[in-house]
């Protein structure tokens, strides 16, 4: 695996971008028959999901048997690492590298500081508030709805949300006072349109009960390396474009006229980012036995009860 920083162009960290190779199949996959999907961990059925065309979202049943991809975090690494989302970004990727049930495959995935659920928040709403509003309930089925909650920013938990009395939640209040939390590990995946936690179900669970924004990494797939190369051309080729439009009209029209760097600079800045974080649709494999395989995991995970009713 290589890993890059990727930066802003006044040099702010924004994320780790990951070339993951000789992976075909990860061990936490999406598969899919149609508009069904199954989320499989290691041959595990971790999720089942239809997606309701009609009704804007999609029905799912957690089996609760998801394992994290990351190991137990001690108190002084998360001291160590406090306020170094930089550092918490390498420490997770090779976690996520190491571990067999974890969602990376061939290709190129950013792991982010940035995430579209920090932007939606409103500043006259608590930060317990939100995250409530945020995250999707399933115990153990449920609806992600796209037609209230749009934009990809609610949060699907992989196994149930401890109480704020539990005692990993108590230990992680804690850190959430002082500062020291580790962050909470996020995978948005297309297909759900919905982020799901990946690791951090009780450092969330504490941040809401002390309502501090709980820190952040997302993952996600972004652009192949080839595909960058060529699309870097592309943007260079639009920035040449650009000035030299602006060149004929000064010539024609006088030194009143600017030279365009001004616009087509930052418009530059912008595309060359984009094509090292913007997100790329989640990868899904065909589900092997289609429709009637899923409806048979179906049957034996929710114990033959009337779910889905389509």
């Amino acid at each position: 695996m290589q890993r890059i920083d990727v930066n802003r162009h006044d040099g702010t960290w924004v994320g780790l971008s990951l070339d993951i190779r000789d992976r075909s199949q990860p061990g936490l996959c999406v598969f899919a028959a149609g508009p069904r999907l199954l989320l499989s961990q290691l041959s595990r059925p971790v999720l089942l999901a239809v997606v309701d065309a009609h009704l804007h979202g999609v029905d799912f049943w957690r089996t609760d048997a998801y394992r994290s991809c990351v190991p137990p975090l001690r108190a002084d690494t998360a001291r160590a690492l406090a306020g170094s989302p930089r550092r918490w970004a390498h420490r997770f990727a090779q976690s996520l590298t190491d571990a067999p049930g974890s969602p990376l495959h061939e290709g190129r995935w950013l792991l982010s500081c940035e995430s579209p659920i920090q932007r939606w928040r409103h500043s006259d709403t608590s930060h317990a508030e939100y995250w409530n509003a945020v995250l999707v309930e399933g115990r153990p089925d449920g609806f992600i709805d796209w037609f209230i909650h749009s934009g990809s920013w609610e949060v699907l938990p992989l196994r149930p949300m401890p109480g704020a009395d539990d005692g990993r939640v108590k230990a992680y209040r804690k850190q959430a006072r002082d500062g020291t939390l580790p962050p909470v590990l996020l995978w948005w995946v297309s297909g759900l349109d919905c982020h799901l936690i990946l690791d951090g179900h009780a450092r969330l669970a504490a941040a809401i009960a002390e309502s501090v924004e709980p820190p952040l990494l997302q993952l996600h797939r972004t652009l192949p390396r080839d595909d960058v190369a060529a699309r870097t051309d592309e943007a260079v080729g639009f920035y040449a474009y650009e000035l030299a439009r602006f060149a004929q009209l000064r010539a024609a029209h006088g030194p009143t006229v600017p030279d365009g760097a001004a616009t087509a600079g930052p418009q530059l800045a912008r595309l060359l980012h984009d094509l090292n974080t913007a997100q790329q649709p989640t990868w899904a494999w065909p589900l092997p036995g289609g429709d009637d395989q899923w409806r048979r995991v179906a049957r034996e995970v929710t114990a033959r009860q009337d779910w889905p009713r389509s």
